[in-house]
């Protein structure tokens, strides 16, 4: 009976922290996402920029599907999508502020 509980538990507590997991991803997609939108409303990215940001965005949900497959994303996928992110994050300022600026 113990043993059951404890199988219980620990299956709760990961399914809670995958959860907690696909959150803060999410959130951070949705986030770069509204950055984008919001330098292509404003001017500061170009056509093209916008598209290779558009682009860097779907290869990232691509490889967090591929993380989900199997119900949770493992710590050296987090991690990964992480760096992503970073990148991604990191791509969507140089390009907002590298002075080039859509026609008007």
């Amino acid at each position: 009976m113990k043993r059951l509980v404890g199988v219980l538990l620990s299956a709760a507590l990961l399914l809670g922290l995958s959860a907690v997991s696909f959150a803060g991803i999410n959130r951070r997609e949705y986030r770069d996402q509204q950055r984008i939108r919001q330098g292509i409303r404003s001017g500061e990215l170009t056509r093209r920029e916008a598209g290779r940001l558009e682009a860097e965005q779907a290869r990232i949900r691509v490889n967090e599907r591929y993380a989900r497959r199997d119900g949770y994303i493992s710590p050296r996928e987090r991690a990964r999508l992480d760096r992503e992110l970073d990148r991604a994050s990191r791509d969507i300022y140089r390009q907002k502020h590298d002075g080039q600026d859509r026609n008007p």
